[in-house]
């Protein structure tokens, strides 16, 4: 199957090739067993000896942060001082199985510039499935192991610059994908494919070394587990896709130390209301977290929204803070405080009821200071300010190297006596008095001990005064 995907379908190691053909089939094949938060990340570079053959992950193996990392660090430290991110709205491994050509048809293929980089580059290296969590924090950790902001550019603007091979730089260019039907994804990927063949030309004309990574952001399929879908083999009456999307994470020292997400926040002032979801946890560039913090006692996350409709420099703020308790021996996290600022005007929200142990995360289905969602979050003075965040799930202390992508284990709000379980406890309860009194009753019934025998004499009863 010569010249087909020559790199990302048989791979491509410093100075050998790989068979993974047999490793993305495989994968094809058998997608449907993994969990759907996977991306697949491209490296390539124009130094040679980064990355060896058998650096390639095993088959079926999910690469996750700290395996990631350990793959970066030689293209971060021994590689060129350039470095091109390509990010990509959505991606996955179907991409490249349905649009790349694999059985053959290389004029099918729409990643034409993209086999060519790979293939003459020195070194390469293909993970098929990364952890999604962990693919979401390259660009903080590029930026951090290169010392310098990343710089978003175009084609365009790419001829403008003058890059110098001694000083690092980190370019991001960023790739759309859709799915809306206006463009079918095969043509979006084509036109993606276009743009990244003419970032890398002017490169290769001047000589200049680079090395250069494509990732997504999220995953362009969801796909159900194999188990679900034996069982729900059939279309479901008003079936509709679920957008997903990673936590947000602040990384203080390239790592993540506080962890948020909700599936939806509206912030109101009087009648007026905006959804700031998109805003936080989709926009491109991220979400600026300006005066978070994270330290032994006490985390902070501020979530600054420049742009929300309605209302000028909108501010959210997340207090944290950390104590042991002697009663339980266990330190506990503890949402001192929610506050709200904008339009010159600010609200402070007590959180108290916001709590889980330390190396927990917090979650509830909502948190507001509306009284029709139970009102976690309760001013310190009368406001109009309302903020109503839906499934709702934070972890500020207890991140680590080995688990600084994912939430821990939650602590729910919901406590194990729901209302329900109350009303079911009581009715229980009652029915088996009701059937305790009756048995009791029937127990206690006592018959007569002498009858009339009508061919005996008859029983005379005396009556006294």
């Amino acid at each position: 199957m010569a010249e087909v995907l020559q790199l990302l379908l048989f791979g491509r190691g410093c100075r050998g090739r790989v068979l993974l053909l047999p490793f993305l089939l495989t994968l094809w094949m058998t997608h449907l067993g993994y969990c759907s938060d996977h991306i697949p990340v491209l490296m390539w570079s124009t130094e040679g000896s980064l990355w060896n053959p058998q650096d390639a992950p095993n088959e079926g193996e999910v690469v996750s942060g700290s395996k990631l990392i350990s793959y970066l660090n030689p293209a971060v430290t021994s590689g060129p001082k350039v470095i091109l991110l390509f990010l990509q709205e959505k991606m996955s491994i179907d991409d490249f199985t349905l649009y790349g050509g694999v059985y053959g048809n290389k004029q099918d293929s729409v990643f034409s510039n993209l086999e060519s980089a790979m293939e003459s580059a020195a070194s390469s290296l293909v993970l098929p499935a990364v952890d999604w969590y962990a693919s979401n924090s390259l660009s903080a950790y590029l930026q951090e192991k290169v010392g310098t902001s990343p710089l978003y550019v175009d084609p365009v603007s790419l001829h403008e610059l003058k890059l110098n091979e001694s000083i690092p730089s980190l370019l991001v260019v960023r790739l759309p994908y859709t799915s809306s039907g206006i463009l079918e994804p095969k043509d979006v990927l084509r036109s993606n494919d276009d743009i990244i063949g003419r970032v890398l030309n002017p490169l290769k004309s001047e000589g200049m070394p680079y090395t250069a990574l494509l990732t997504a952001l999220t995953p362009s399929r969801v796909v159900r587990d194999v188990a679900f879908a034996i069982q729900n083999t059939g279309r479901q009456l008003l079936q509709t896709s679920t957008t997903t999307y990673p936590p947000l994470a602040y990384n203080q020292t390239g790592k993540p130390c506080i962890l948020f997400w909700a599936s939806r926040i509206v912030v109101g002032f009087g009648n007026q209301h905006v959804e700031v979801t998109n805003e936080t946890f989709q926009q491109n560039p991220p979400l600026s977290l300006s005066g978070s913090s994270c330290e032994s006692n006490v985390s902070r996350l501020v979530l600054n929204y420049k742009a929300a409709k309605g209302f000028d420099n909108l501010k959210l703020t997340f207090v944290m803070s950390k104590s042991k308790y002697a009663v339980s021996n266990r330190e506990w996290f503890t949402m001192e405080r929610v506050e709200i600022s904008a339009n010159q005007t600010n609200a402070t929200f007590n959180a108290s009821d916001i709590y889980a142990p330390a190396t927990y995360s917090f979650h509830c289905q909502y948190v507001s200071n509306l009284p029709r969602y139970s009102s976690m979050l309760v001013p310190h003075f009368s406001t109009n300010w309302e903020l109503t965040i839906t499934d709702f799930q934070i972890q500020g202390f207890g991140l680590n190297g080995t688990n600084g992508t994912n939430f821990a284990y939650a602590s729910d709000c919901t406590g194990f006596f729901t209302p329900g379980i109350w009303m079911g406890l009581v009715t229980t309860l009652l029915f088996v008095f009701i059937l305790t009194y009756g048995l009791h009753m029937i127990m206690n019934l006592k018959t007569m001990d002498r009858f009339d025998d009508p061919k005996g004499p008859t029983i005379s009863v005396p009556q006294t005064e």
